[in-house]
Parts: structure tokens; sequence; C-alpha cells
């Protein structure tokens, strides 16, 4: 795997390093060695699909408080998408920073998250899966979101939104909420 860091300490873009033959290739996606190298959390306790019908689709943006926070790290196997996530440590220099990523089908590649960040993406073509792995379990009580559309945190979707879920699009302004802190 090769490893990419980003402006914002603790994110990662992972490239496979593929070993190709006549039969097709093989690569390694995923380390907890190599992960624990990069100062990357290797635990890994759920892993989730997600299909989604429809170019446009956004789901997101998705965190989790203490103690339940999570890291993922997330791969688009079919279709593509572009994934956003934003900084939420109250204590980070780059706190309300975001980093944005094309994942596809085609590219293979894989974004880390690092716990406390926002975490949403938007499907580029139709009928698109993303598999994530996470390092805590879903804790309903500790979810949170924040709004595809907050002015504060200054995201910008490639395509128009055609389906998102009424909870993702209801979730408060955090200059309203705080709800970040």
């Amino acid at each position: 795997m090769k490893f990419e860091t980003t402006p914002i300490a603790g994110v990662a873009i992972i490239d496979l390093e593929l070993r190709e033959d006549d039969r097709g290739f093989f690569a390694r996606s995923f380390c907890q060695d190599e992960f624990a190298e990069h100062g990357l959390l290797p635990d890994v306790v759920q892993c989730n699909i997600s299909y989604n019908y429809e170019a446009g689709t956004l789901r997101g943006m998705h965190y989790q408080l203490p103690p339940a926070t999570e890291a993922k790290l997330v791969r688009c196997i079919a279709g593509a998408i572009v994934d956003q996530i934003v900084d939420l440590r109250p204590d980070s220099p780059t706190y309300l920073q975001h980093v944005s990523v094309e994942l596809s089908a085609k590219n293979r590649r894989a974004l880390y998250v690092p716990p406390m960040f926002g975490h949403g993406y938007q499907t580029l073509v139709p009928d698109t899966e993303v598999m994530y792995q996470v390092s805590e379990r879903y804790t309903p009580g500790q979810e949170r979101g924040l709004r595809h559309d907050d002015p504060a945190l200054g995201l910008s979707w490639p395509v128009p939104i055609t389906k998102i879920s009424e909870k993702d699009a209801n979730w408060p302004l955090l200059e309203l909420s705080g709800a970040a802190r």
C-alpha cells in the first residue's frame, strides 16, 4: 500500500500496490501493522457496505462522539463517489477544514478518516457501492451529523443532490447548534 498524507494531520489517502500477472492482480488493502506504522488507528470492529441506486445520492455528514468515536477506512468497490471529511477535533489547527477525494472502483483508492471527523459522500454514477471498515461499533446515542450545505463548512458537491435522507438533510447548522464542540 502507498500512503499519501494530506494537509490535515491524521488523514491519509491509500493506493494499492498491484502485483499483476496474466490472471489479473493481487493487492493488500489493509494491514494492521502498516496502518500503525503510519500512525493510523489499526482497529477494525465492524465492516459496512452501502449501495446507492442513483447518481447524486448524498450520505452524511456523520460522526460519533466519545467514547464511541470511529476511525473509518472507506473504499468505493463499484461506481464512483466524492468523499468529504471535516475535522471536528476541537483543539486541531485544522478545525472545520475538510479533505475531498474521488474514490472509485476504477482508481481503487481508499480514504482513512480519523476519529472526530464528519464523513459523507456523494455518488457520481448510478449503482455505486461503498465499503468501510470501522474502528468502533455504531452507537446510536453517540451519533451526530453536520449539514452537507452548512455555510460554516464550505463543502462543494460535484453534482446536484438527487437523494438524501430526511435525517441527513435536517442536521442543525453549526452556528446554531455548536454540535461539533
